[in-house]
């Protein structure tokens, strides 16, 4: 798995890496999650697109428990020790296991340069017992990894931002534009007066020229470079 990181030469490269993680640990998620120094926030990841798009939508990154906990921490975190006694908590954790997340987690807290905050979690579906033992057995592993695969993500995003800013096309821009205030893929789409599908490909065209691993950091990166004036 190290060899696949290493290998790793650019930012979408790395979402292939957590479907392979996923799939060498028969977990059912892997994903990576960070906030850079200038606020962008971002990751990639085997959540089904339905639970990221809700999650934006609900803007449970303000309540998120992992998030919240693990902010503050520099060690590796079972999800049991989180703290999920809140009605809001309980309700998001019912939540994310309708959306197949996982009734376990794991999550390892990385800090990078110039207030870099990244986490790097793995969930899956088993009894506590079964996951204190994955847990025990992988760890030092994992950490590794997690580590390398932040450190892989900071050097694409610095050749990223050495690089010259790119140039979308209009309608590329307007369905940035459209998803940065919020709209969702059907109202971008309605507006622009275009299929949903069309709209894909305008948004899928961005994100490779933005350099983004997916369509919520294409948005991001679009507004840190000023492409986009709200």
């Amino acid at each position: 798995m190290q060899d696949l990181l290493t290998q790793a030469t650019a930012l979408e490269e790395l979402q292939r890496v957590t479907e392979n993680l996923r799939d060498y640990y028969g977990v059912n998620h892997v994903v990576y999650h960070w906030v850079n120094s200038v606020g962008e926030r971002f990751g990639c990841g085997t959540y089904t697109t339905e639970w990221v798009d809700r999650y934006v939508e609900k803007d449970y990154l303000h309540i998120d428990p992992v998030i919240i906990g693990c902010f503050q921490r520099f060690d590796p975190v079972n999800w049991k020790q989180l703290d999920w006694s809140s009605k809001a908590a309980r309700s998001f954790l019912k939540e994310a296991s309708d959306y197949g997340v996982g009734s376990q987690g794991f999550t390892i807290p990385v800090r990078g340069p110039n207030g870099q905050f990244a986490l790097f979690t793995m969930t899956n579906t088993c009894s506590d017992e079964e996951w204190a033992e994955f847990i025990e057995t992988n760890q030092r592993d994992l950490l590794l990894v997690a580590h390398t695969f932040n450190k892989k993500a900071l050097a694409f995003e610095e050749g990223v931002f050495n690089a010259s800013t790119p140039q979308l096309s209009p309608r590329e821009l307007s369905a940035m534009t459209l998803l940065a205030k919020g709209r969702s893929r059907a109202q971008a789409a309605d507006e622009m007066s275009i299929s949903e599908h069309t709209l894909r490909v305008y948004i899928e065209a961005a994100r490779h020229k933005l350099g983004a691993m997916n369509t919520t950091h294409a948005v991001a990166r679009a507004l840190a470079m000023g492409l986009i004036v709200m």
